[in-house]
């Protein structure tokens, strides 16, 4: 498979296997695409899926690196996705009503986010800085 040429298929509306979609997850994890190549298209090409590859992209990503299993933990769990950090407001809206409601949020975070650090680091400041 050539990565141009599902880029290219993807642009004039096909839709792509659940194999070719593995193919590109896992050649841009693994480094063996460079980013750049789908770069110029990647919004269009995400925005054309249809249910069965956004289905198949979810699961590809969802497997495309390490993973916490918190099975252990009692209860339903959810994830609020953010990058966090800069204009993320959502989360501390929404992580604070659904635990309020009873369901677990994590709220995972990385430090790969470099200038802003994640949510998490934003949620520490808001709370040292509130008054006492």
């Amino acid at each position: 498979m050539r990565t141009v040429d599902l880029i290219q298929r993807k642009r004039g509306g096909e839709e792509l296997t659940p194999e070719e979609i593995e193919f590109l997850v896992e050649g841009y994890t693994s480094g063996d695409i460079p980013i750049i190549k789908c770069r110029p298209s990647h919004g269009r090409i995400l925005l054309g899926y249809v249910g069965r590859e956004v289905s198949r992209l979810t699961e590809c990503m969802l497997h495309s690196g390490d993973t916490v299993d918190l099975s252990h933990i009692p209860g339903v769990k959810v994830d609020k996705h953010s990058t966090g950090g800069v204009g993320d407001k959502t989360s501390f809206i929404v992580a604070p009503l659904a635990a309020a409601a009873g369901v677990i949020v994590p709220m995972m975070s990385g430090r790969a986010l470099g200038h802003t650090g994640g949510t998490l680091d934003n949620s520490n400041r808001f709370r040292d800085s509130a008054p006492a």
